[in-house]
């Protein structure tokens, strides 16, 4: 199994959103800002090699909203999903599965391209893409909170190709990736794990998007459920830290990943490193530095 990051851009957004009833004497030491209270984000994405399956795992932004949308996102950094790409060595149209964990235009927006004349294609023309069909459904019909966020062109050109296929529940997509569902962020997140040699790493998406965001009580504003959030949460992290899992965060800017540990205060973070430092478990893992 090889595991490769794909960085797509940064994004920014408000403090406020990313840490929800946290004041910010709080979270402001555990992640910074700007003058005006911003958060940089990354979209950091994962193609993970395993047998005869190249999956990656969400595709970042994109570039077909408007300029005056994507103006309040205050997008920023130099690499892109393509360029990303032309680093691995792997080619487009060798993906052979694109999972999105959620519908969001920040996650799914990539698996669909736009040319000069404004024509759609799939940027990965071979891959089937796996989407939660609880996510599919919210997707068509969301709440006044995520209907901002949700664009048809992101996702219905995939649909429309036949090469969309929904989850219905937890399921295995290949021997060592596993897909589970959670529901506090948005209905039917997907959050992947991704098991070899006796260690599982997690792609935490929006579920735990920054290291910051580990404490139970910090969810953000964004969550569309907190209660749920807050429980689905709390279970998952004593299982991470019973099964020494590895956290692989997608909008922490500052860190890839890290582990937990269980002290005195409970069960906290771990130091925090890159994901090539992971090459002695996932067999041979290849990276840019």
């Amino acid at each position: 199994m090889e595991l490769i990051k794909i960085e797509t851009g940064n994004f920014m957004a408000d403090g406020g959103a990313v840490f929800g009833v946290v004041p910010k004497v709080m979270w402001v030491k555990q992640y910074p800002c700007n003058n005006d209270n911003y958060c940089n984000l990354s979209m950091r994405c994962l193609l993970v090699k395993t047998g005869d399956r190249i999956v990656l795992i969400d595709t970042g932004a994109g570039d077909k909203q408007s300029e005056k949308f994507f103006s309040y996102q205050h997008l920023n950094g130099d690499d892109s999903l393509c360029k990303s790409f032309d680093d691995t060595g792997v080619s487009l149209d060798q993906v052979t599965d694109v999972v999105l964990t959620h519908l969001h235009f920040d996650h799914c927006g990539g698996v669909v391209s736009k040319d000069q004349d404004g024509v759609l294609s799939l940027t990965f023309p071979n891959a089937t893409c796996w989407v939660a069909e609880s996510q599919w459904e919210n997707f068509h019909q969301p709440n006044v909170r995520e209907g901002s966020v949700y664009f048809k062109e992101n996702i219905v050109p995939v649909l429309e190709s036949g090469k969309l296929k929904l989850v219905k529940e937890d399921m295995e997509l290949c021997p060592g990736i596993k897909l589970r569902l959670f529901n506090g962020h948005t209905l039917g997140q997907i959050i992947p794990f991704i098991s070899n040699n006796g260690k599982t790493i997690v792609y935490m998406a929006d579920f735990i998007p920054l290291k910051a965001s580990i404490p139970e009580a910090w969810v953000s504003a964004y969550d569309t459920n907190p209660m749920v959030s807050m429980s689905e949460k709390r279970m998952f992290l004593q299982e991470a830290c019973e099964n020494d899992y590895i956290m692989f965060f997608e909008h922490d800017l500052y860190n890839e990943c890290c582990c937990l540990e269980m002290n005195d205060k409970g069960i906290v973070a771990g130091e925090s490193f890159k994901l090539r430092e992971l090459t002695s478990i996932f067999a041979t893992t290849t990276q840019r530095p």
